[in-house]
């Protein structure tokens, strides 16, 4: 009976070290200088800041391609609302992210990876409420991941600026959040009266 427990701490044991060696991304980098214990010096980013960083820009990039193409596409006028807001706020957040980026030395891409790539021409086949729908779908699985991503930065990141922006940031993701779901369910009402769906 406990040779399990006993055996699970003997893994534990032996296991730590071994993780230790990799390091954990989202603490305090090797090396980084500090203003005083436990407080890293600034424009120091580790790795979490990174990601957020490239994965974010890539996103808001993505965020005001789809508003520009919907502004014009959309059948329903809420939609076309929808994405003139996240062409304006996501615009002036990738302006930010693009300065404390740059800040900290982090390289951003200059163009959508390929899953957003695609998402862009598959929009662009579309049209009517069709569009609608297939857009606020995934601004809202887009969104999600936004979400996401800021809440691991805000625990996770090291550089304060980084880390202040996504928690600056984080309440307006979820605001379009909702914003997407209502415009969505109103979509799909909708399409299932006019057989669309």
């Amino acid at each position: 009976m406990r040779t399990l427990p006993i055996a699970s701490l003997l893994t534990l044991f032996l296991i730590a070290p071994a993780a230790a060696e990799f390091g954990n991304p989202g603490g305090i980098a090797a090396g980084t200088p500090m203003v005083k214990p436990g407080v890293p010096a600034p424009h120091y980013p580790n790795d979490a800041d990174r990601a957020f960083s490239v994965v974010g820009s890539i996103g808001g990039a993505a965020e005001v391609e789809f508003g520009k193409l919907a502004e014009g596409k959309a059948a329903r006028d809420d939609t076309k609302a929808f994405a003139h807001r996240m062409v304006a706020d996501h615009g002036k957040a990738n302006e930010k992210l693009a300065a404390l980026a740059k800040a900290d030395k982090i390289d951003l891409p200059d163009k959508l990876d390929s899953a957003h790539q695609a998402t862009l021409a598959t929009l662009k086949e579309l049209s009517g409420l069709k569009f609608d729908l297939e857009y606020l779908r995934g601004q809202v699985a887009d969104h999600q991941k936004t979400a996401q991503l800021m809440e691991y930065e805000i625990d996770s990141g090291q550089d304060a600026d980084i880390a202040a922006f996504a928690k600056a940031t984080l309440p307006t993701v979820l605001e379009h959040l909702d914003m997407a779901r209502d415009a969505l369910a109103k979509a799909e009402l909708e399409a299932a009266k006019v057989g669309a769906m």
